[in-house]
């Protein structure tokens, strides 16, 4: 049965993806974006990475929110994708995968517009795939999985479940007893009652965890 650690700021992450929502601001955030190897930044994200103080591996996405003075100065790390069938994120975690890279933390994917936060956070059930893959907010922390997993928890821990198209679905320690639900609030609000759970599944579910 596969295990979910609880995120800490020595667990760097090798591999991040800096969608163009609000930047990051928690402690934890901000040290694994100081550390990372690898950051792509999605188009515009780059702006504020930069002003982080920061050099991204790449910057993938369209061009459209680029200031000008950085596509000049960055040229040589802008990988340019036109298509529009995509968001910038997806275009993002393609090029990471072109480079070998199978192991991705989403950040700065939430925030600004709604619909880009649902749309980004709903894509984690395409993206588990062909990736081992979690997004981390300045609140918690998703993951999708799709087979029984143990999560590393604290009591009263809070913890959503959504359902992302999973026939069966049940839970050891939580609160509250989970069902293959057909409407995504049905799991939410949910709370760890010691040091791990585990989500039984058959199909895929995305798993949020407060941090």
């Amino acid at each position: 049965m596969k295990e979910y650690k609880l995120p800490e700021q020595i667990n760097i992450p090798q591999t991040i993806i800096l969608a163009d929502g609000d930047f990051p601001s928690s402690s934890l955030a901000k040290e694994w974006l100081r550390e990372c190897p690898y950051v792509v930044c999605c188009d515009g994200a780059v702006n504020t990475y930069l002003r982080f103080g920061k050099m991204p591996a790449a910057i993938v996405g369209d061009g459209d929110s680029l200031l000008p003075e950085i596509k000049e100065r960055y040229v040589h790390l802008i990988h340019r994708e036109t298509e529009q069938d995509t968001n910038d994120l997806s275009k993002a975690f393609r090029f990471c995968l072109s480079q070998g890279r199978r192991d991705i933390t989403i950040m700065g994917a939430t925030g600004k517009r709604e619909d880009h936060t649902l749309g980004n956070i709903s894509l984690l059930a395409d993206y588990m795939e062909q990736a081992e893959v979690r997004m981390l907010t300045d609140y918690g922390l998703f993951i999708p999985i799709k087979e029984d997993s143990v999560f590393k928890s604290f009591p009263t821990q809070q913890v959503s479940v959504f359902n992302m198209g999973a026939t069966e679905l049940s839970a050891d320690g939580l609160v509250y007893p989970l069902s293959a639900f057909t409407n995504w609030w049905q799991g939410t609000l949910n709370e760890a009652i010691g040091n791990r759970f585990i989500i039984h599944v058959h199909g895929k579910v995305l798993i949020f965890r407060v941090i």
